[in-house]
């Protein structure tokens, strides 16, 4: 699960819910790669040594914390253009509408689709879906 994050928005606790959900399903071959961004209201203005302190020490995040990156318009990196383009994965247009936007990838590399950036990394359907794989 691929996850565009932020320090100072509303949803930063969920990086508590995607740490649980890490440690419970790590041992399936579950990951999780969150990529911070300062693209919503400047909601992550660190650097990439303070995000990934902030993570550590507030929420004890174990899962991969990427540098910060662009996640939107022209500037997004490849791997977003890749994510909110049906013409790039094949499957949906999918905007990246606020931080903690969640896209599901399978165990082969592709696109299964988006999740609200306000749906609880604990839902039933991101369950289901890691149960069912």
């Amino acid at each position: 699960m691929i996850v565009n994050v932020a320090s100072k928005c509303g949803l930063t606790p969920q990086y508590k819910e995607l740490q649980e959900l890490f440690e419970r399903y790590q041992d399936r071959e579950f990951m999780i790669v969150t990529f911070p961004s300062n693209d919503f209201g400047n909601q992550e203005p660190g650097s990439n040594e303070e995000i990934l302190e902030f993570c550590s020490l507030t929420y004890g995040v174990t899962f991969p914390v990427m540098d910060k990156v662009t996640v939107k318009g022209d500037e997004a990196i490849p791997l977003y253009k890749w994510l909110t383009q049906k013409r790039e994965n094949g499957v949906e247009d999918a905007s990246v509408t606020w931080n903690f936007q969640k896209f599901l990838i399978d165990r082969d590399g592709n696109l299964v689709g988006s999740i609200s950036p306000k749906t609880s990394p604990l839902d039933k359907e991101i369950l289901d879906w890691i149960e069912a794989d």
